[in-house]
């Protein structure tokens, strides 16, 4: 009787693989604190005295006073007013996604259960699907006030949400790697 119990026990991870794991699931919180910062005050790029952000676009009155209306075709950017939209719309919903990978990450490790293994390849996919999302609402916004980039004219919360989309395809490529180098395919 005692041998068929550990027989059908499963075998114990290794304190690496435990340790990386770990690792990626903090890497993975981070990315989706900096993604919330970064969407939450939204404001990505200030450039001749305007200020482009998600949610507001602001100016820089007399007195350095900053005034900022919802009214982005007041920017004179072709294209922002309805452009922005569907950006905000991809950035917050990769950070969705991501939470939801987190806890995918999280619940296969504390639930050492026969589908913990499909549990982690399952998060490692959508943190990937979450630097799609991230990565792609990034590269539109550029696009979108091309004519007004520059190199420092980038704010800490756009370089957060760059970071972010950056830690979330990381994590999510090490995620499935290390998935696959622990539990190889039959």
């Amino acid at each position: 009787k005692a041998q068929r119990l550990l027989v059908h026990r499963r075998p114990r991870k290794s304190f690496f693989e435990t340790l990386i794991r770990s690792l990626i699931i903090l890497c993975v919180a981070i990315a989706v604190v900096l993604s919330s910062i970064s969407i939450c005050d939204g404001r990505w790029l200030f450039a001749r005295g305007q200020l482009f952000g998600l949610w507001h676009f602001c100016t820089v009155g007399n007195g350095s006073v900053l005034r900022c209306v919802t009214d982005f075709s007041l920017a004179n950017v072709e294209g922002l007013s309805l452009g922005v939209i569907p950006i905000r719309s991809m950035v917050s919903f990769a950070v969705v996604v991501a939470i939801f990978g987190l806890e995918l990450l999280m619940v296969s490790q504390v639930c050492e259960d026969a589908n913990a293994r499909r549990k982690w390849s399952m998060g490692s996919v959508l943190i990937l699907g979450s630097f799609l999302l991230s990565a792609t609402g990034v590269l539109s916004f550029s696009i979108l006030v091309k004519d007004h980039l520059t190199f420092m004219g980038f704010t800490l919360t756009y370089w957060c949400e760059f970071v972010a989309a950056f830690l979330f395809f990381l994590n999510g490529i090490s995620g499935l790697h290390i998935n696959s180098l622990t539990h190889p395919r039959n």
